[in-house]
């Protein structure tokens, strides 16, 4: 009997053009530190988001820190988080010694609630006390609501940082992700859209903003011949190297998202008739890059619940994974002020994860499909 292959929820999907641009940098031997191809993607990335400057860094979490550092947070500061994301984006907050508040997300696209933060900051703004930031996440490709966030932001004087680390080549009324704020950061992690194995991007349209996270990203060196340090810096510049690799990934962008949309179809086809299933949403307003589907199963309509169900793929060498635990109930932040919570807790709840990365062929799809429908229907 064949033995089957794993089927993974969203690998690398490399191609010829990659290798093109590795081996260029390899042969040239611009390695590291940085070289013409970081100048290359960064000017990919100016392209892409229509922003002005983009500083290419090791990791998004990397952008994040340096962004709130700039941004001048520290010890005792709040900056709002919304309470559904990846951990990366609160770790970022405490690394900076500050403390994050956690905001649930509206329904529409399972992003920070625009009505919950203007309430906190009507509430901070009485007392005197507004955050020092607030970090929106554009959840599995998708855009928050940016026209109402970044109103509400604009009235109470509080800056914008997006991390649109799982959104590269979305659109939120017309505007690319990355384009809203004051900076936005992207990942380029080997399970996103587009991958670098392990790296980052600083977008922003602000010149004094980018300097200032290109010089703490290169250990704050000062321009002169000995080492030369005024500020605290930091070891967080992208290679030459991983940077040739994002060079070949990002010309291929539109079409792995393309890809991704078929797959998202493809499920919403053959599996929204199995009882207690529904899928995360889209915003009419925007256009996501679909880099995650994700299914909600109501059990108590009928259907398996996610776990036993994930446990029953995973025997079947098939990937997937809950949808993000929120941060309120993550024991690290137990003691961390929360506001709302009970649409991020149902999301986790019956949130499911499927493969859907841009190399998932027909047939895997289709392997897919029918384990869920034989599990989910016994």
């Amino acid at each position: 009997m064949t033995q089957q292959a794993q089927i993974f929820l969203s690998p690398p999907d490399v191609g010829d053009l990659e290798r093109t641009y590795l081996l260029d940098a390899f042969d040239s031997n611009w390695i590291a530190p940085l070289g013409p191809h970081v100048d290359g993607f960064e000017q990919d990335f100016v392209e892409l988001t229509g922003l002005s400057r983009a500083v290419a860094l090791s990791s998004g979490t990397a952008g994040l820190h340096l962004a709130l550092i700039h941004l001048g947070v520290g010890a005792d500061d709040e900056v709002v988080v919304p309470t559904l994301t990846f951990a990366a984006t609160a770790f970022a907050v405490s690394y900076v010694g500050a403390r994050a508040v956690f905001i649930d997300s509206e329904r529409s696209t399972w992003n920070l609630d625009p009505a919950l933060l203007e309430a906190f900051l009507v509430d901070r703004a009485a007392r005197g006390a507004l955050p020092k930031a607030v970090i929106t996440v554009d959840l599995y490709g998708q855009c928050a609501d940016y026209d109402a966030l970044c109103d509400v932001c604009a009235r109470f004087e509080v800056p914008i940082i997006e991390d649109a680390a799982e959104s590269l080549g979305a659109f939120w009324q017309g505007r690319p992700a990355g384009a809203f704020g004051d900076a936005a950061v992207f990942s380029f992690n080997g399970n996103k859209i587009i991958t670098t194995s392990g790296g980052g991007m600083l977008v922003t349209d602000i010149h004094a903003f980018a300097d200032d996270v290109r010089h703490r990203a290169t250990q704050a060196r000062q321009p002169v011949a000995h080492y030369e340090h005024e500020v605290v810096g930091y070891n967080y510049r992208l290679s030459n190297l991983l940077a040739a690799v994002g060079r070949g990934q990002i010309a291929g962008l539109r079409d792995k998202i393309d890809r991704r949309r078929t797959v998202r179809e493809r499920y919403i086809a053959e599996l929204s008739d199995l009882p207690g299933w529904t899928f995360n949403p889209i915003d009419a307003r925007g256009e996501p890059n679909h880099w995650l589907t994700v299914a909600q199963i109501d059990p108590s309509k009928g259907s398996t619940n996610r776990h036993d169900l994930m446990m029953a793929l995973q025997n079947e060498k098939i990937e997937t994974r809950p949808a993000w635990k929120p941060m309120h109930s993550q024991p690290v932040f137990a003691t961390n002020e929360v506001v709302g919570g009970l649409l991020a807790d149902e999301v986790f709840e019956r949130g499911l994860c499927l493969p859907s990365g841009s190399s998932l062929s027909t047939d895997d799809q289709t392997r897919v499909i029918e384990a869920i429908r034989r599990l989910s229907l016994g």
